[in-house]
């Protein structure tokens, strides 16, 4: 089954050896940590602008984040 974008956003923040939490990352992306919980749930969408940002945080492509691509890299 493939993982939605909210799964692999998740993903990306607790991979190891780099895991994180919501609000280490949120302070990175400058956003709130429940704003961070709330796309992390699928609750809420991330903006194009918050996309950007998590893709150059994670430095992955946004194919891979949707699905359209199984490689991180870009």
């Amino acid at each position: 089954m493939m993982k939605t974008w909210y799964e692999r956003i998740r993903e990306l923040r607790e991979d190891l050896p780099n895991r994180k939490t919501q609000a280490e990352v949120a302070r990175e992306l400058q956003i709130t940590q429940r704003k961070l919980s709330y796309i992390e749930t699928g609750k809420t969408e991330p903006s194009l602008e918050d996309m950007i940002h998590i893709c150059k945080y994670y430095n992955v492509s946004a194919d891979y984040i949707l699905g359209l691509a199984e490689n991180k890299t870009k």
